[in-house]
């Protein structure tokens, strides 16, 4: 009995150790942040925004943050509630923690790059995926068919918000009040060209090219990266799939549903033509994504690696 004893608690004793170096690949320098975009919730029902993304980077040693964001409002709104609490993350570290890596899925990365030029002490690097920097066709769409002031458009206001609301609710984010129409005026045409104008770091200056790896920002280094998708279609059971198919029809150049091809360029583009729609990046809908595409899970990690190379 005595032997078996000493046996179970070496063996723990050993999977103790195995767990803490389950890997190492993704051990950045700074903690990872994932910046959710709209409907930004961290976990509903058990479903995780970033479908085991998180999961996945901490088991190559990332120490990974998800924050609560409004799921419907202006990116710099939402980029002051990031700001707080990236504060707060600081603060309890006592000192260990100065930067992170923040990583957007769509608004999220306008999110992270209002971020970067408010606050650049506190960001070592602005990763986007599927942002759609240069506006997105859709955004135009909506506020066509309800323009606000209209009947239609009060209507589709208080249904909107009314839903991102219950969304905060449900993701524990009770602080947050959505506002449709803020984040619409974003993401228009005239709205993106204005944030583009306020902050230009990091977008590139010619229709479709690529913007710089590395900027400097009141004294502070950034680097900065994008990748983005042009499928609609990628599994055939993903109930995004058809809803991104109509939705594609509003863009005009190759697009994932929502953003389109050379409008996610941001920093250096490492690929803009994955095999995923505007959810796949995410590892939505529950993982249900293209078997002939780099799994997303394994796209965040050679991310992570990438930034760890750099020291960063």
């Amino acid at each position: 009995m005595k032997k078996l004893l000493v046996s179970t608690l070496a063996a723990a004793s050993l999977c103790t150790t195995l767990t803490a170096t389950a890997g190492t690949t993704a051990q950045t320098k700074h903690p990872v942040v994932l910046v959710p975009g709209i409907f930004a919730f961290d976990t509903i029902a058990f479903i995780d925004y970033w479908y085991k993304i998180p999961s996945a980077l901490q088991g190559e040693g990332a120490k990974v943050h998800v924050p609560k964001i409004n799921a419907f409002d202006s990116s710099a709104k939402r980029g002051e509630a990031l700001i707080a609490q990236l504060e707060q993350i600081r603060a309890a570290s006592g000192g260990t923690v100065k930067k992170f890596n923040l990583i957007g899925h769509s608004q999220g990365g306008i999110t992270a790059r209002y971020v970067m030029n408010t606050r650049p002490d506190m960001v070592a690097s602005v990763t986007t995926l599927n942002t759609p920097h240069k506006g997105t066709p859709i955004a135009d769409v909506v506020t066509g068919i309800a323009p606000s002031g209209t009947l239609q458009g009060v209507a589709f206001d208080v249904f909107a918000n009314a839903v991102g609301d219950l969304v905060n609710l449900m993701s524990n984010n009770k602080k947050s009040q959505s506002d449709i129409r803020a984040m619409l005026a974003e993401f228009n045409k005239n709205g993106s060209a204005a944030n583009n104008a306020k902050f230009p770091t990091g977008i590139p200056t010619t229709s479709c090219g690529a913007g710089p790896e590395t900027a400097s920002i009141a004294g502070n280094s950034v680097r900065m990266y994008s990748m983005s998708g042009t499928w609609k279609l990628t599994t055939g059971i993903d109930i995004s799939d058809p809803l991104f198919g109509i939705t594609s029809l509003a863009i005009s150049e190759s697009n994932d549903g929502v953003t389109g091809r050379c409008s996610s360029h941001f920093g250096k583009v490492l690929k803009d033509n994955y095999m995923m729609n505007h959810l796949d990046v995410t590892n939505q809908v529950l993982g249900l994504v293209s078997l002939f595409e780099t799994n997303p899970k394994s796209l965040y990690v050679n991310q992570a690696n990438r930034l760890k190379n750099l020291g960063l």
